[in-house]
């Protein structure tokens, strides 16, 4: 397929999961009426993002894959016959979880699993309390669309990440994503924070002459002050990159909305002929790059 058509579903998340995957279920369809052949969601779509907090009853949120919400949208990605990344809250064993994407087919087959990598802590952030670091290394999906390379929110930062992907043949990266500000610090660093989040990932596309999509979500969670000043508020911008890193579409700040972005995978080799890093890589020089530091 020579256009992978990308949904992008950009929502905010409730309280009640049932409600999240019945409003994930409708803007699915919606996309897929647009002519989407993969769609995205963002991270963790099923609940309000749980790690602003250490609490063991959160671990309940959790479920196997295959498990309860993997099977209901193998269903929908088969009725609507599209390719659909998921991000869900896995629990592989007791006592052991990951941030895990599911890959389905158009038939509704699992392609597979991806597991996050990149596990951040930071304030408000606490996923190292809650998810294990992922063992299955960075690879991409050989899917009927295209060869789609799944990473996940912190894993957006490091170009590692992201060259590794490319190298097993990835011609799009999808970033499942919940990023968003600090209100007490949005006046001061919010604009750079996110510019400095989009051009990381732009960066990407344009190094390993891949197309990139990024999905977050949207609205303030976490708050019960009711001062606004505490909690996190999702900064949306939801975007799609081409090789040369060129913005194709980005959602708002603030709203839910469904985005269909054609990705013609032509741009590819076109892109590599003429900027080709990949061609002139010194890849016998790098081996500081698996050191923690280069004592």
């Amino acid at each position: 397929m020579s256009v992978i058509r990308v949904g992008l579903i950009q929502m905010r998340m409730g309280e009640d999961a049932a409600k999240n995957l019945a409003e994930a279920e409708a803007r699915i369809a919606e996309a897929a009426s647009k002519g989407a052949n993969l769609v995205v969601l963002p991270e963790l779509f099923l609940t309000p993002y749980f790690c602003q907090k250490e609490d063991p009853a959160l671990f309940d949120l959790a479920e196997p894959i295959p498990g309860p919400t993997s099977q209901k949208l193998s269903v929908l990605a088969k009725k609507l016959g599209i390719v659909l990344v998921a991000s869900l809250f896995e629990k592989r064993a007791p006592g052991l979880y990951h941030n895990t994407a599911v890959v389905l087919e158009k038939d509704g087959s699992s392609l597979g699993i991806y597991r996050k990598m990149h596990i951040p802590h930071d304030p408000l952030f606490y996923e190292k309390y809650y998810f294990t670091p992922g063992d299955l290394g960075f690879k991409s999906f050989d899917t009927s669309v295209g060869k789609v390379g799944v990473l996940i929110c912190w894993d957006q930062w490091y170009p590692e990440a992201a060259r590794a992907t490319a190298l097993t043949g990835a011609q799009i990266l999808v970033y499942p994503t919940a990023i968003g500000w600090h209100p007490s610090e949005k006046a001061e660093f919010g604009e750079s924070q996110r510019e400095a989040w989009e051009l990381a990932q732009r960066a990407h596309a344009l190094a390993n002459g891949v197309f990139v999509a990024s999905v977050n979500r949207i609205g303030h969670e976490g708050d019960t002050s009711g001062t606004g000043k505490a909690g996190l508020e999702f900064w949306g911008n939801s975007f799609v990159s081409d090789p040369y890193a060129r913005v194709l579409a980005r959602a708002s700040t603030s709203h839910t909305e469904v985005h269909v972005v054609d990705c013609d995978l032509s741009q590819i080799e076109y892109t590599r002929r003429n900027w080709p890093f990949l061609r002139d890589r010194r890849i016998e020089a790098y081996g500081n790059v698996s050191k923690r530091w280069a004592d």
